[in-house]
């Protein structure tokens, strides 16, 4: 027989006194977890994350019981999968049309899973393993949930009841519960507190030198998520509408508010003249020139522009004036390489007030324009364009 002094009863396990020594191989998550709470409650069985709608922060509860039966690198196994809910706006509102529902949270845990292999408690959902070993590791939650749906209706056609995943032993360790009730403001909140969170976090992992185990794709995704986005259509909205130049003139019929039936008033007409330079060189993409010719066609009712086609050279014998209300579709007429300074010099020599030039960026920098330029090209020249340029650069989203 023993006593309670004998045998006395082990600490309650707390995650905030371990946290750090448990990420330090994984900067990112380390500076992550630094401004995510956490919470200790026996009223969840192990572990999850949700969004406090009075605070719009987000939280992470956990059951002290759970996280002290862990090996040290399950526990930070599960600290990431949870972070990772978070990152990819599981807990905000990404959510099927269906709604919340048991398949939607076993695929979002199959996508976290699949970079998380060997770091988490046997038996939860990962890619490649029984009962998910036909699910391929790296795919997204809503492939993973197109994925269950399909099963699961091929199951109820062969009479074999419930489908994959929806049983016991799904392999669901945390829970989901509240993800997406919060109000439309408290999540427009966190989400903004947390992109903030993220950005700080990737810079400690830069200034560090290293993610740890996050993957080149998971980076990109986490880097697509904290950069600010721009609507290109009202970039180039904006764009015409700012380069709209006055004519004025004078008559005797409008009023001089400032001195009236003194001097004659004057009349105003606004037009802009836009150069819209399309690059023909075979590299820039037909769905890249579709999406742009398409938002054109909505802008020619502010505007007329002058379309020039160019490679190395403007194609004068194509150029044409897109002129208001008219409707066009786009053709390529020219395919040799690239030359910037070929129709910036055409725009400098006839006066236009803007200057719009749709590429792939894949040419050495042009001379100088006379008039503002504006650049157009698509996700990947702009991250690695040949020439480096303080002029706005857009991408367009295909």
């Amino acid at each position: 027989m023993t006593t309670d002094t004998e045998n006395p009863k082990l600490p309650e396990f707390d995650l905030d006194k371990h946290t750090f020594r448990l990420l330090q191989q994984e900067p990112f998550f380390a500076a992550l977890s630094r401004r995510i709470h956490k919470l200790k409650t026996k009223a969840i069985p192990t572990a999850g994350v949700k969004l406090n709608e009075r605070t719009s922060q987000f939280e992470m509860v956990y059951n002290p019981d759970f996280f002290a039966k862990l090996t040290d690198t399950q526990k930070s196994g599960v600290l990431m999968h949870e972070f990772y809910h978070i990152i990819f706006e599981h807990v905000t509102g990404r959510l099927p049309p269906e709604g919340m529902s048991k398949l939607w949270n076993i695929a979002t845990d199959l996508a976290i899973n699949s970079h998380l292999q060997g770091k988490l408690p046997e038996g939860c959902c990962m890619p490649g393993v029984q009962p998910f070993e036909d699910y391929p590791a790296g795919k997204s939650a809503e492939w993973y949930y197109s994925k269950l749906q399909q099963d699961q209706e091929d199951k109820e056609e062969e009479g074999e009841g419930e489908g994959e995943g929806e049983g016991d032993g799904d392999g669901q360790f945390d829970t989901h519960e509240g993800w997406g009730e919060a109000s439309d403001e408290a999540k427009q909140m966190a989400k903004e507190r947390l992109r903030q969170a993220v950005e700080d976090a990737a810079k400690d992992a830069a200034a560090k030198g290293s993610w740890g185990s996050v993957s080149a794709e998971c980076r990109k995704q986490i880097m697509d998520m904290i950069t600010p986005k721009v609507c290109w259509r009202k970039v180039l909205r904006y764009f015409i509408k700012t380069s709209q130049r006055a004519d004025k003139r004078s008559t005797v019929r409008r009023v001089n508010k400032r001195f009236p039936y003194i001097h004659a008033g004057k009349k105003v007409n606004r037009q802009a003249k836009i150069a819209i330079s399309i690059d023909q060189s075979g590299s820039v993409s037909d769905v890249m020139l579709a999406a742009f010719f398409a938002e054109l066609g909505s802008l020619a009712k502010y505007a007329e522009f002058t379309v020039i086609p160019f490679d190395t050279e403007v194609g004068e014998e194509h150029v044409y004036v897109w002129k208001k209300g008219q409707s066009r579709t786009w053709e390529r007429v020219m395919c040799g390489g690239t030359c910037f300074d070929a129709p910036t010099r055409y725009v400098n020599e006839r006066g236009f007030d803007g200057h719009i030039i749709l590429t792939d960026m894949c040419a050495p920098k042009p001379i100088r324009s006379k008039c503002q330029r504006l650049w157009m090209t698509d996700a990947d020249n702009a991250s690695n364009p040949y020439f480096a340029t303080n002029e706005r650069v857009v991408v367009v989203d295909k």
